[in-house]
């Protein structure tokens, strides 16, 4: 008998999942990998920065694992609607839910619920074509955009608004979101965060980037930073950071059109306008034993688009244990939720960490299945899938339709771009099947 796993969702935390499987079973093991969108990869395809290709090329590794014997993407499949994680632990040996964080976490200030606040989630699968917001109604009509953040998510919806059309082209960004951004009358991007430079997440590459801009100038205020001899209490990378920051404070304010400013020590309170986001509301804040404590001074920043960039939530699955709290699935360190059920990724952990921490992830917690002792039982596995999904008449994809799918997007491009993206689900079908 062969051991069976099924892996929910078809990003890289469910890859690195199977890559470890494949290592420890070898051919012993037959792993479905299964996804509700035909096309695999998650935050690869619809998260990273469209500007970032190199990052992207680590889908050849998930390609190889996908192609290796007894795996399969079973896509077009969701968890809750076709089939319940009560069936799939009566069909497999065990399952593992790699369904990251797709949701945005509400800022929950007064206003937030007005047109042109959006979360991140939601901007960013906009501009990367995720079939979910393909059709968000993205107004850049005011000189003014706010983005709520102190991570590298801030900084890419930053640079992808800062950005020429021109200097966009030659990546996946969708054909609709390079058309809306050329027409944009956005002239002022501000960062909000709460604390200060040296709290700040940036990683040194994202913030390096603003320097290179065509169009765009990086504004820090000179205040701002804290005395330079403080930042040798940094670990190195963060100072680095830290370092381009200072050197965005120190060149005068050209003649560049565009500015991205970074509002440090500013705590959003309010999102206010008639029918729809005018201002964002800001408080001055200062830090109190690492903390940000308002002061009373409220400064407001004229914008017509807010973005909020300040974490995301797994989505509930009814049946399974669920964080309320934390957003996420309540696991022990090694990614176990219930007898034969796991989890992975930001469905496990949070939304933190690069690409490359899902890795480990995945491995510990093939560790924790064999020191579960799961092994092979008899259960039917993907032949069981197969059958329960094909009396429900539910329509699957498999790796060879998304190379169909592939295919047709690479054809469609733009000259120098690398694909145009498919963003209708049955198009995709149509293709794949």
């Amino acid at each position: 008998m062969t051991f069976s796993i099924a892996i929910i969702g078809a990003g890289p935390a469910g890859y690195y999942t199977a890559e470890a499987a494949q290592k420890h079973w070898g051919e012993a093991v037959v792993i479905d990998i299964i996804d509700r969108l035909p096309t695999p990869y998650g935050l690869i395809r619809a998260g990273v920065a469209p500007d970032h290709q190199s990052i992207k090329a680590v889908t050849r590794r998930y390609e190889a694992t996908n192609m290796a014997p007894g795996t399969r993407l079973v896509g077009n499949v969701m968890l809750g609607r076709d089939v319940s994680v009560d069936e799939l632990l009566g069909l497999y040996d065990a399952v593992v839910l790699s369904v990251g964080a797709p949701l945005d976490k509400p800022i929950g200030i007064p206003g937030d619920d007005l047109p042109g606040v959006v979360g991140s989630a939601a901007f960013v699968g906009w501009y990367n074509g995720h079939p979910d917001h393909a059709g968000l109604a993205v107004d850049l009509s005011h000189h003014g955009a706010a983005i709520i953040g102190n991570g590298n998510v801030a900084i890419d919806c930053a640079r992808v608004l800062a950005k020429t059309v021109d200097e966009l082209a030659a990546t996946d960004i969708t054909g609709h979101a390079l058309a809306t951004l050329g027409a944009s009358a956005v002239r002022d991007v501000h960062i909000i965060g709460r604390r200060g430079p040296h709290q700040a997440s940036f990683t040194t590459k994202e913030a390096g980037e603003l320097g290179h801009l065509v169009r765009a100038q990086p504004i820090v205020r000179a205040g701002d930073l804290p005395p330079a001899a403080d930042d040798a209490a940094l670990d190195p990378g963060h100072r680095k950071m830290v370092t381009h920051l200072r050197s965005f404070a120190g060149v005068p304010r050209g003649d560049k059109p565009v500015t991205i400013n970074f509002e440090f020590f500013r705590r959003p309170v309010a999102v206010e306008g008639q029918g729809k986001a005018q201002r964002l509301i800001v408080e001055t804040t200062h830090l109190e034993n690492g903390q940000a404590v308002g002061t009373g001074e409220l400064h407001a920043i004229p914008c017509g688009l807010v973005i909020a960039c300040i974490g995301y939530r797994t989505q509930a699955i009814p049946g399974t244990p669920y964080a309320e709290k934390l957003g996420r699935f309540p696991t022990d360190d090694a990614g176990r939720i219930a007898p034969g059920l796991y989890a992975s990724g930001w469905a496990r952990r949070g939304p933190s960490g690069t690409i490359g921490t899902n890795r480990p992830d995945g491995f510990s917690v093939i560790a924790a299945m064999v020191a579960d002792g799961i092994s092979a039982s008899g259960k039917p596995g993907p032949a069981g899938l197969d059958a329960l999904l094909s009396s429900r008449a539910v329509t699957t994809t498999d790796f060879t339709g998304w190379q169909r799918i592939e295919a047709a997007e690479v054809a469609a491009a733009r000259t120098g771009a690398p694909r145009e993206k498919l963003v209708d689900v049955t198009k995709m079908l149509q293709i794949a099947l």
